[in-house]
């Protein structure tokens, strides 16, 4: 089987259920595990680069409003590594190349590829979807969901509200499965709602919703990139209480399994423990 991923979750998805060798072709986001990275790409962003959150966000808007692409795909190397099975998402138009556009570039090249779009909207949709690749791929994903679910039950509760921030200029509300994944850790999420979509905010209803420790997750930053964006935001957030930096890329953005790694640091920061440093920095 030939797969062609046009997304890092999926992408982990499918070396985690021991598909890896039958992955050809990735997006330039495909950066886990390692291995990833030596497969053809064939998805890149329309975004200039060097941008700040500020300008991403303004830049995002534009193009959105404006009917344009924010990734380019390359139907080219599409044809040629004559995929199977293409893995793409109907989720979110900033995460990833729509699934639509996909169909279109497939009926253009005359490929008859199976094309596998997932839609999680929360941690149960998430599995779902591990699921759903499994069977699409020819793997049996029971095993890697069942291990997943037990590590959720095995979390104690830790309590504490918690604003978890999903951007930080403009500061956003999270959605889909990161407040979720907040009160899985035992915390009160204060800010968004399960499910839903993240939504722009001001530092006025951060402070409103009397957090007692915030956690920022900027969508698509490491743990270095986060740590450098909430360090700028201490003159914006509620006084006293300790904030956190995490590896919002790898464990908290892309719905896969690293999702369960991101609620266990989640979990050891409201308890008190010393989370995975790989993951996690506490800014004050």
């Amino acid at each position: 089987m030939r797969i062609v991923s046009l997304l890092p979750s999926a992408t982990e998805i499918c070396f985690a259920l021991g598909a890896g060798e039958d992955v050809v072709g990735v997006t330039f986001e495909c950066d886990y595990p390692a291995a990833a990275r030596a497969r053809r790409i064939v998805s890149t962003t329309a975004l200039p680069e060097g941008l700040t959150p500020g300008e991403i966000d303004a830049v995002v808007r534009r193009k959105v409003a404006a009917g344009e692409d924010l990734y380019h795909l390359d139907a080219g190397a599409l044809r040629e590594l004559e995929p199977d099975v293409v893995i793409t998402q109907d989720l979110c138009a900033v995460c990833a190349i729509d699934v639509t556009d996909v169909d279109e570039a497939l009926a253009y090249l005359g490929c008859s590829a199976e094309v596998v779009s997932t839609d999680p909207h929360n941690l149960i949709e998430v599995l779902e979807s591990i699921e759903t690749i499994g069977k699409a791929i020819g793997r049996d994903a029971t095993q890697l969901v069942d291990s997943l679910r037990t590590r959720l039950g095995m979390l104690a509760g830790g309590g504490g509200r918690v604003a978890l921030l999903e951007w930080t200029d403009p500061p956003f509300a999270p959605g889909h499965w990161l407040p979720e994944m907040v009160t899985l850790a035992g915390g009160v999420n204060v800010l968004g709602a399960a499910g839903e979509r993240s939504k722009a905010i001001n530092w006025r209803e951060v402070a409103a919703a009397k957090p007692e420790v915030v956690v920022s997750a900027p969508c698509g930053f490491g743990l270095d990139g986060a740590t450098e964006l909430t360090e700028l935001l201490m003159g914006e957030l509620p006084a006293g209480i300790p904030v956190w930096a995490v590896d919002a890329n790898g464990y908290f953005a892309r719905p896969g399994p690293r999702l369960v790694d991101g609620v266990e640091v989640l979990a050891a920061i409201l308890q008190g423990k010393a989370p995975d440093p790989a993951i996690a920095r506490r800014v004050r």
